[in-house]
């Protein structure tokens, strides 16, 4: 197959990527916009291979789909291109609404056009795979309770709500117009080359840094971890084997509490680096508690029986294995993530002009 991996240059999309060109014979064609989140060195292992290639295009600007589209003629699209951070939602939505509702808007429409062209042979196999978020579906309040495919959408920020509505408008789509659509509602993603805005990278950067670990409220907010590379597994699984209309949960089967995690991360820093910053006795001693954001959902936790039993994934990582696989990745890694920090990796994106006094 030739696949359009949206987002390609992020962390899920850069994963799936690494994924198919690694694990299979099928060509990616990456588009991707290269926001702060996009990071075409998470790309170095297989930017060279001839089954890939990169567009850097907007998804919100229909003339560069509608080219990348007639230029490629891919035989599915993976949908993953998203603003995603919850915290830079609450402070300014509006990119938001425009990249997740407007941009999938778009991107439907486009690969509508371009379906509508194919003859009946490709019109029947095309895919639409919309990538999503099991924030839509709100909090839940029971300890037992677990999100299904048919839990009914119930959005707590500016984020979730964006995504829930783009999840809307593939479902409309397929309803409406025939386009052949599937969606994934995953859980939360750890692993290499997550961006160190997010709680996981933020808490082993920090730590080495001797920084305090910021931790919101009492720190019980209870979360599902998928690490990303059976993540990426699990979408490849969907779009090459999944059924047309149907939506399949994605989770790691690991509920943990964000106190947890950050408590997982101290344990292991004090085994794998020993040699802490003066200000340094004891990681944990970095843990601070601070005001909980608004809207701050308690609990998220995912019910994947349905992709394992119709489609035959399951996680092959368990948190323990995949939270020291993350660690040991950043401490080996210091060049990747050091790059983001300083921002010099935005700097050098493909075709941008982007200053440092403009970021």
């Amino acid at each position: 197959m030739k696949i359009l991996v949206t987002g390609g240059a992020g962390f899920i999309g850069s994963a799936v990527i690494r994924h198919i060109i690694n694990n299979t014979q099928d060509e990616v064609v990456n588009i991707d916009r290269l926001t702060y989140a996009g990071n075409l060195e998470s790309l170095k292992e297989i930017e060279g291979s001839q089954r890939y290639k990169f567009e850097q295009v907007d998804i919100c600007n229909r003339t560069e789909l509608d080219r990348v589209f007639e230029q490629y003629k891919p035989d599915a699209v993976m949908h993953l291109a998203a603003e995603s951070h919850v915290d830079r939602s609450i402070d300014g939505p509006a990119d938001f609404i425009e990249t997740n509702i407007i941009g999938t808007y778009t991107m439907l429409e486009a690969a509508r056009q371009y379906w509508n062209q194919l003859d009946e042979m490709m019109k029947s196999a095309f895919r639409f795979h919309h990538i999503s978020t099991d924030e839509v579906y709100g909090d839940l309040e029971g300890t037992d309770d677990l999100f299904t495919e048919t839990t009914s959408y119930e959005p707590s920020s500016p984020y979730s709500a964006s995504k829930a509505s783009s999840d809307h408008l593939v479902r409309a789509w397929l309803r409406t117009y025939g386009l052949p659509t599937i969606v994934t509602n995953c859980s939360n993603n750890y692993g290499p080359y997550h961006f160190p805005e997010k709680l996981i990278p933020l808490m082993i950067l920090n730590a080495l840094d001797g920084k305090r670990l910021p931790v919101y409220g009492d720190g019980m907010q209870i979360r599902d971890w998928l690490y990303v590379e059976d993540h990426a597994s699990a979408l490849y699984t969907v779009v090459t084997k999944g059924e047309v209309g149907e939506t399949y949960n994605i989770g790691g089967h690991n509920e943990k509490a964000n106190i947890e995690v950050v408590k997982t991360i101290c344990s292991l820093l004090e085994e794998l680096v020993p040699n802490k910053p003066d200000n340094v006795e004891k990681y944990q001693d970095l843990i601070t508690y601070v005001t909980d954001r608004p809207g701050h959902d308690v609990r998220y936790a995912i019910d994947a029986s349905k992709i394992e039993r119709e489609l035959g994934w399951k996680p092959a990582e368990t948190f323990e294995s995949g939270i020291r696989k993350t660690v040991e990745w950043y401490l080996n890694n210091k060049t990747w993530w050091s790059r983001v920090l300083d921002g010099s990796y935005s700097f050098e994106r493909l075709g941008t002009t982007v200053s440092k006094e403009e970021k």
